[in-house]
């Protein structure tokens, strides 16, 4: 297990936001995350909440614009907030385009070289990250949820599709649902992952629910002033499949709110009392 770097610490609604450093076997290298205690891991172990973050994002995007911690204090909930991709990986292409490489991690484990000697995102949220925890913070990691926004959306869907036995809840905001069918997926995928259509499914939300569903109802909110939603995000695909699969959803569309954390710190209560429900 790596050693934890604690970068700061900040008192915050009775608990304690942290941000910290370590270097990940997963990645490759250094890797940073957020992390939020409730007052309550002052005396007993606290479910956790990850939440991933999306296209240009980091550690601290979540951490200080939705607004999170308030509730989560209130509902006992640890919130995990790491970065969207490793850093300073000095390959061709990681940087200067922001649908794609340092920030656009697209939670997967690439297999395409050079990316597949540091973006295993799926591998670190999944296995590496959680472990961490764990063995760092007072966290019963036997209640765990998953949450997003956007990509993070993408990722928290697929990895809870992937393995629904580690997460007892999941939910998004304005996810990309079918990055197989949509440009930023068409550009990125195919990078990561290569050119064989079967490697994309297996983070495909759309196509990952007709395979196994979510043994719970999936929250998904969306706004319909999102620039992004006809071209990239498609929930309409979504919504489709789920209801193929037999996967109960609950969609739920909002008039006028677009794609950014305006949008999300409007509506994170009720996802937080959707997952402390279910890790209650």
């Amino acid at each position: 297990m790596s050693t934890l770097e604690t970068m700061s610490r900040h008192r915050c609604h009775g608990g304690v936001q942290g941000f910290y450093r370590h270097a990940s076997t997963a990645c490759a290298g250094p890797m940073r995350f957020a992390l939020y205690q409730p007052p309550q891991a002052e005396y007993r172990p606290c479910p956790v909440l990850y939440f991933l973050a999306g296209l240009t994002c980091t550690e601290e995007t979540a951490a200080i614009k939705a607004g999170a911690q308030r509730l989560a204090a209130e509902l006992g909930l640890i919130l995990v907030m790491p970065d969207t991709s490793p850093r300073d990986t000095s390959f061709d292409g990681a940087t200067g385009d922001w649908e794609f490489g340092e920030g656009a991690g697209f939670y997967v484990d690439a297999t395409q070289a050079p990316w597949s000697a540091r973006f295993r995102m799926h591998s670190y949220v999944v296995d590496e990250l959680p472990a961490l925890i764990a063995a760092n913070f007072p966290a019963d990691t036997t209640r765990s949820g998953i949450c997003g926004h956007s990509m993070g959306g993408h990722g928290a869907l697929t990895i809870a599709l992937k393995h629904p036995a580690r997460y007892r809840s999941v939910s998004a905001f304005a996810p990309i649902v079918a990055p197989s069918q949509v440009p930023w997926g068409r550009k990125a995928l195919p990078r990561y992952l290569g050119e064989n259509p079967e490697a994309w499914a297996g983070y495909d939300a759309c196509e990952l629910v007709r395979r196994q569903t979510f043994p719970g109802t999936i929250l998904i909110d969306q706004g319909e002033a999102d620039t992004f939603l006809e071209a990239q995000l498609k929930p309409e695909l979504f919504d489709q499949a789920c209801a193929e699969a037999g996967q109960p959803l609950l969609l739920r569309r909002h008039a006028g709110y677009d794609h950014s954390y305006w949008f999300i710190s409007s509506f994170i209560d009720d996802h937080l009392r959707h997952h402390a429900e279910a890790l209650a």
